[in-house]
């Protein structure tokens, strides 16, 4: 088995790659970083298999040379747009004599989790325990040799879209790839962003992409809800050609340019020439013009995430909202217009990995921290120089065993 894990991040807008692996203090330490703009997906979803692959090989390759090592296989992130999570309990009867709590009787609730119904276009790809309860004790993570007359399992059983996961697996592949596993977004979007308090509190993370916005909800450390609207940062900017009639690369250049979201904070409301979009003549614009546009789709979008809250985990959220992507979070006046919204405090998202500086790393990285947390399979890489840590091999754990050969049975 190898400690090194490597996660990729497929997203609208670009793919990145983080390789990594815990160091003896139990920390993640980043050996490598990449990252490639992608043109192959539009609004979240694959349309060019060539395009991606190429991006994945790109942002791998980086990684790979501040790593000095050669990727075989790693973890993919896949959208909470493709994916649905349903939590499934179950149990079984301690039968043996003396009511010791065996691997085999894990191992049932294991699989029983990743045999639920489906739909036909549908296939699971993952099993997540939340926890194991032992004669109606709970908060158990790894039951065996426990005594006992019933185990309950906890699980969310993580379902995807046949095509969309098969895309991703095939684009990995083309980029010379083998695919470890597919992680949903809702579960590594936190890890290097949030607390564990502001999970236990109850917290929002919005992450707003090129092209989607994932919206992901914690309470009591579990996630809740991981959810995406297929709308982000290009369609603020898709808007701005649009309602002022001028190119797209002067209207993302605008944006990028002022980073307003709130026309309240324009300290000088000066005219600006742009080009038209006809591209034949400038013409001038007041800066409120523009702000007025960005504004409104960065309200309506965060309008969005609150509907879909209220709906699907309504309650209070001790925590409030954190703010991430690049899609809107860099926008100044973008935590006000989140207040304004869901009426609770609002902040920034700030990466909380060594080495790991920029949010659009932090899914990636995420997955890196998730992985090593729940302690399974790390991924395949061919060693060129590899820093040398005193970490103690460890055996492996009953629970790692089982997940590893539920993996195995999902692909």
């Amino acid at each position: 088995m190898s400690d090194v894990i490597v996660g990729v991040d497929i997203g609208t807008t670009k793919v990145s790659t983080v390789i990594g692996k815990t160091n003896s203090t139990g920390e993640i330490e980043i050996l490598g970083k990449g990252i490639e703009s992608c043109s192959g997906i539009k609004k979240g979803i694959i349309v060019d298999i060539d395009a991606t692959s190429s991006s994945i090989q790109s942002a791998v390759k980086k990684a790979e040379a501040q790593a000095e090592v050669k990727v075989v296989s790693a973890y993919v992130n896949i959208s909470g747009l493709h994916v649905d999570i349903i939590n499934h309990k179950t149990y079984t009867n301690i039968m043996n004599d003396n009511k010791e709590i065996s691997r085999h009787d894990v191992e049932k609730l294991l699989y029983s989790a990743g045999t639920i119904s489906i739909s036909e276009d549908s296939e699971i790809i993952d099993v997540v325990p939340r926890q194991f309860i032992v004669d109606g004790y709970d908060g158990i993570n790894d039951p065996v040799g426990m005594k006992g007359t019933k185990l309950e399992g906890d699980f969310d059983v993580v379902i995807g879209k046949i095509i969309s996961v098969r895309n991703i697996v095939r684009s990995m592949e083309k980029a010379g790839i083998r695919v470890d596993g597919l992680i949903a977004e809702g579960f590594t979007a936190g890890e290097c962003i949030l607390l564990p308090d502001e999970k236990d509190m109850g917290v929002i993370l919005i992450d707003v992409g090129g092209g989607t916005t994932e919206v992901s909800v914690y309470k009591e450390e579990k996630l809740v809800m991981n959810k995406c609207i297929p709308v982000g940062g290009d369609h603020i900017t898709n808007d701005l050609s649009i309602a002022l009639k001028m190119t797209y690369s002067e209207s993302e250049k605008i944006k990028r340019q002022f980073q307003l979201a709130l026309t309240a904070l324009i300290k000088n409301d000066q005219e600006i020439s742009v080009s038209d979009l006809s591209e034949s003549f400038k013409k001038n614009i007041k800066v409120s013009d523009a702000i007025e546009v960005i504004e409104a789709r960065v309200y309506e979008i965060f309008s969005l995430c609150r509907e879909m809250v209220n709906a699907n985990c309504p309650g209070s959220y001790g925590a409030g909202v954190v703010l991430s992507g690049n899609g809107i979070a860099p926008l100044d006046g973008a935590m006000q217009l989140a207040y304004d919204v869901f009426d609770i405090p609002v902040r920034v998202a700030v990466p909380k990995v060594k080495n790991i500086n920029t949010l659009e790393y932090c899914t990636a990285a995420g997955m890196v921290k998730y992985i090593a947390r729940l302690d399974k399979e790390g991924s395949t890489i061919s060693i060129k120089s590899l820093p040398k840590t005193n970490r103690k091999t460890r055996d492996k754990t009953f629970l790692k065993k089982a997940l590893s050969a539920l993996k195995e049975f999902f692909y």
